[in-house]
């Protein structure tokens, strides 16, 4: 009976554990999830084994007629990821009053794009392995395809992401924009769980692509309308290497929040040494840069039971 008693007494005080410990990750924003739920890079291997390939063809013949899709793929998983989670809620077309777009939020109004091939990927997948692969996987897959075609690196995704039935525009109005000062950036990346070496090294997708002159420290020249296209890496515009640290340090970043991660009140003792660090080793930046993309990936996702697996990546499967 002692021994009964001891025992009940210790799976108690197990159980509380256990409770403590997932109101402690509820509260910083990312629910627990299920053991057994977690995401791996093996996850399509039996379903749809093609999966990687699938992504990599389409966006592969994307790029042919639209270089600027590598980039506008990363920045997809960027803005989704921020937001409620890596869970494609980004995706969602309006559908009101049920679910309001974050398309047309500041941060990605005109400027998010994309959006064609991500429904041609999904289409193509839909073809290889019907029902399988999430529209969050998708751009998961794509971002890693797009930086390794640029010449980035490369790492293995986790994946096991479903989609979400939901959007959260308001939440997608505090994306992290081009004019956040250093210190907002900074809170804007802790509230999910990312540090400053994440910060520095995520921003560093901005080595590749191109942005409207509008939202420039230069901002447009004469003659320019304001959607006027500029390269965000003047060096090497097309391919995904470290120049962009250099331009930094020559006080050359076409973005205002880039340039800050030198300049900012805080920027000493925090972010400038990782700028300087990457700037002359790209090993280095590109070891990070993957680390923190796995990371970022592994922000609320939903798994098991939860979400969907969208037929189509702009629309929910059920009515309401």
């Amino acid at each position: 009976m002692a021994v009964s008693s001891s025992f009940s007494l210790l799976a108690a005080r197990c159980a509380v554990l256990l409770i403590l410990l997932a109101l402690a990750g509820a509260a910083h924003g990312h629910p627990p999830r299920a053991v057994g739920s977690r995401l791996s890079s093996t996850f399509y291997d039996a379903s749809c084994p093609s999966a990687h390939d699938v992504v990599r063809r389409v966006i592969q013949d994307a790029r042919v007629s639209d270089p600027r899709i590598p980039a506008s793929l990363i920045r997809l998983h960027f803005h989704d990821c921020f937001v409620q989670g890596c869970d494609a809620s980004l995706l969602l077309d309006d559908d009101l009053p049920v679910i309001q777009t974050e398309k047309t939020v500041p941060a990605n109004n005109k400027s998010a794009r994309g959006f064609e091939v991500v429904d041609e990927i999904k289409a193509a997948l839909e073809e290889a392995c019907p029902g399988t692969v999430s529209c969050a996987d998708v751009l998961a897959l794509a971002a890693e395809i797009s930086v390794e075609l640029a010449g980035g690196p490369r790492w293995r995704v986790l994946l096991g992401r479903r989609d979400s039935t939901m959007t959260n525009a308001q939440s997608a109005r505090n994306l992290p924009n081009f004019f956040d000062p250093l210190d907002v950036l900074q809170e804007k990346f802790r509230n999910v769980n990312l540090d400053d070496t994440d910060l520095v090294a995520l921003q560093g997708a901005h080595t590749f692509g191109k942005v409207q002159c509008q939202f420039t420290r230069q901002n447009c020249t004469d003659g320019q309308s304001s959607g006027a296209l500029e390269n965000l890496d003047q060096v090497t515009p097309n391919r995904f290497d470290n120049k962009y640290y250099g331009n930094l340090l020559h006080g050359r970043a076409q973005l205002p929040s880039d340039q800050v991660m030198l300049s900012g009140p805080a920027a000493a003792t925090t972010s400038a040494p990782i700028v300087r660090r990457f700037a002359g080793n790209q090993k280095d930046f590109f070891r990070n840069f993957a680390a923190s993309m796995i990371k970022m990936g592994n922000i609320s996702p939903l798994t098991g039971k939860d979400g969907e697996i969208r037929k189509h990546c702009r629309r929910v499967n059920k009515g309401y």
